[in-house]
C-alpha cells in the first residue's frame, strides 16, 4: 500500500476506434488491462483524451502524478525519417502528435513515466531516436516477435536479458525474464537520453530508462497482460506508482 494521503493520479493517452457495424461510430478509449494494473499498483488511472492541443496537454500534464503511455499502431514514419515500409499500419498522426508532446514534457517535467510497446517506440522516437519499421523483415538475424493474432496476450514467446543495475531489475527483481511479444517494430537507433536496459536473444532493445531521471521506463512488451500469470510484472506498475506517489501535490489542498 502506497503510504500517501491521497492515491497518484496516472494519465494515460488513449487510442481511436471505431465500434458498431449498423451504425459506427468513433470512440476514444484504452484496453482495461492498463487500468487494472494500475489501480492494483495502488494508483487511480486518468485517460488523456486526443485533440487536445500541445498546451492543454501541457497543462494536464502538470496536474498529474504519472504518465503511462501504451500499445497501439504505428507511428507515422517521417516522424523519425523512416522509407515507410509497406508493413507499416495503424497509423494516427494526431496520436502520434499527442503522445511525442507528452513524452517529452514527462521527461522535461521529471514526470514518472511507463512507457509500453508502442509508448517505448514514441518515447525513443521523442527523444531523437529512430525504429526498425518491420523487425522481421529489416533487422538482421531478427527473431520473430509479432504474435498478437496467433497466441493469447500473456503468451510468452522469449526471455529478455536485464541490466543488473538497472531500474528495471530494481522493480522486476530479475535480471532475466520471460515476457509477451506483440510487436513488428523496434529500437534501430537508441535515443541518446535513453540507457537500453534490457535486450531480446536476436540483440533488439527491449527496455530502456531516460538518464538521470527519477522513474522513466521503457518496455517492448506488454506487462499490464502479464500481471496474473507473471507477478512480478506489477512491479513496473508499482514503481510508476510509487514514484508518482513522490511527487509535489500541484492543484490540490
Amino acid at each position: 500500500m502506497i503510504a500517501t494521503t491521497r492515491k497518484p493520479l496516472i494519465g494515460c493517452t488513449t487510442y481511436r476506434k471505431t465500434a458498431g457495424e449498423s451504425s459506427p461510430i468513433d470512440i476514444l478509449g484504452l484496453m482495461p488491462s492498463y487500468l487494472e494494473a494500475i489501480v492494483a499498483a495502488g494508483g487511480i488511472p486518468v485517460m488523456i483524451p486526443l485533440g487536445l492541443s500541445d498546451d492543454d496537454l501541457r497543462a494536464t500534464i502538470q496536474q498529474l502524478d504519472g504518465i503511462l503511455l501504451p500499445g497501439g499502431g504505428d507511428i507515422e514514419p517521417s516522424v523519425y525519417q523512416g522509407q515507410g515500409h509497406p508493413t507499416v499500419g495503424g497509423v494516427d498522426e494526431d496520436r502520434d502528435r499527442v503522445e511525442i508532446t507528452v513524452a517529452q514534457t514527462a521527461v522535461a517535467q521529471q514526470k514518472p513515466l511507463l512507457a509500453i510497446c508502442r509508448g517505448l517506440q514514441v518515447l525513443n522516437v521523442s527523444l531523437g531516436g529512430s525504429l526498425w519499421e518491420d523487425v522481421e523483415l529489416l533487422m538482421p538475424q531478427a527473431m520473430h516477435h509479432e504474435y498478437v493474432h496467433s497466441h493469447p496476450r500473456n503468451h510468452l514467446a522469449h526471455t529478455v536479458t536485464i541490466e543488473p543495475d538497472s531500474l528495471l531489475a530494481k522493480q522486476l527483481g530479475k535480471t532475466e525474464t520471460a515476457v509477451n511479444s506483440l510487436h513488428h517494430q523496434g529500437i534501430r537507433q537508441l535515443a541518446t537520453d535513453l540507457r537500453a536496459t534490457a535486450v531480446a536473444p536476436d540483440g533488439l532493445i527491449e527496455g530502456v530508462e531516460v538518464l538521470h531521471h527519477p522513474y522513466a521506463v521503457g518496455v517492448q512488451w506488454h506487462p499490464e497482460n502479464l500481471i496474473h500469470n507473471v507477478p512480478h510484472m506489477l512491479g513496473l506498475f508499482r514503481g510508476l506508482v510509487e514514484a508518482a506517489a513522490a511527487q509535489p501535490v500541484i492543484g490540490y489542498p
